[in-house]
């Protein structure tokens, strides 16, 4: 498995407010959908989802005790995401959602 981070998902209670924070601070939003936001930043992205979404989507309850963050690693293909999950869990992984096309 690649030694790199391709996405950090940031949970928050308000992704409009969220979103005005980060563009104050100049950062670019790099898609027009309303469900999450993302910026490119450099080889990195860095994405905005309501947190509840992001509960949901990471197979996790969200009682308070979770960060609210996760990190993805962007692959070539179907069978690449089937090898790092494999690999991952050998090392001990539980995984909580199988890999999947997104949206």
């Amino acid at each position: 498995m690649d030694q790199r981070v391709s996405l950090v998902t940031l949970g928050v209670g308000d992704l409009a407010r969220a979103e005005a924070f980060y563009t104050a601070l100049g950062w670019r939003r790099g898609n027009a959908e309303d469900e999450v936001a993302f910026f490119q930043c450099g080889g990195l992205v860095v994405a905005l989802w309501d947190r509840g979404l992001l509960a949901e989507d990471s197979a996790v309850t969200d009682s308070g005790g979770w960060g609210g963050v996760t990190l993805a690693l962007n692959v070539a293909g179907p069978a690449e995401v089937d090898a790092v999950l494999d690999e991952a869990r050998a090392a001990g992984a539980v995984i909580g959602r199988e890999g999947a096309e997104t949206a």
